[in-house]
């Protein structure tokens, strides 16, 4: 029951390219600019921006660090290589640095406050140049990670618009085999790189199939957790982690509240 359906690759595919096409026209901007992490995530979506603007109208990103993968780095420049669009390589560790010095703190001990200011310069080197060209924000979270709080807030959270923000991780892998995004994108473990050997399903403690199916069950299908853990099988436990996830981390997809406005 809790098994998502197929994608319908090819409309999704349409459907989010107007998407984009329609958000730049609204935003009265040239163009957009997406940060290019190798990951595939923001790899279908600097695919599906050029795409549906043209690769003039495209501009990446590769913003590494010293904990970022090697890996990750070449994968980032070479899509932007392969897609033909104007990109920029910036590390920021010397911009890292600078807070670290100011604020002494020791990076062993405030591995989280770290990774989370590492999204919040990324984000910040994005919007200087979407200001500088006229362009726009794209972002480049799915709705696995959206829905469970797994992003920075004002890091990589922020954007002007998500184009795969609905889709679960698995349907954007689905997503990504149909529009030609290299294998070896698709299979890699997904990682932030914000901290040494950090990997994504490690952090969140499980498989995206099995959280999908999850997050399937309790926000698309209305079911409750002991119904998901038993159509998944697994604890009810691990099925109540994540529904609490949701539900604690809801504020950071609003707008800040305000007195008329909880």
């Amino acid at each position: 029951m809790t098994q998502i359906p197929d994608l319908n690759v090819k409309t999704t595919k349409e459907e989010l390219m107007n998407f984009i096409k329609e958000k730049v026209a609204e935003a009265n901007a040239e163009g957009i600019v997406v940060g290019l992490s190798g990951g595939i995530d923001s790899t279908v979506t600097a695919f599906l921006a050029t795409e549906a603007l043209g690769k003039e109208n495209v501009f990446g990103l590769v913003m590494p660090s010293t904990t970022t993968p090697t890996e990750d780095k070449i994968h980032g420049t070479d899509i932007a290589k392969r897609l033909g669009i104007e990109y920029k390589e910036m590390a920021i560790d010397k911009v890292l640095n600078e807070f670290l010095l100011v604020s002494n703190t020791p990076e062993e001990e405030n591995e989280l406050a770290i990774g989370n200011l590492k999204a919040r310069i990324r984000m910040a080197l994005v919007y200087y140049f979407a200001n500088i060209k006229n362009y726009i924000v794209g972002g480049t979270g799915n709705k696995s990670e959206i829905l469970i709080g797994y992003f920075t807030k004002y890091g990589d959270g922020a954007s002007d618009m998500e184009p795969i923000g609905e889709l679960y991780k698995t349907e954007v892998r689905q997503l990504a085999k149909y529009i030609g995004i290299p294998e070896e994108i698709i299979e890699k473990p997904p990682r932030a790189g914000l901290w040494n050997n950090q990997t994504d399903e490690e952090e969140i403690g499980m498989p995206y199939e099995i959280l999908d199916r999850i997050l399937y069950g309790y926000i698309d299908l209305h079911m409750d957790a002991k119904e998901i853990a038993d159509d998944i099988g697994i604890p009810l436990e691990e099925v109540e982690r994540i529904i609490l996830k949701v539900k604690n981390n809801t504020h950071k997809s609003k707008i800040p509240a305000t007195p008329n406005n909880r």
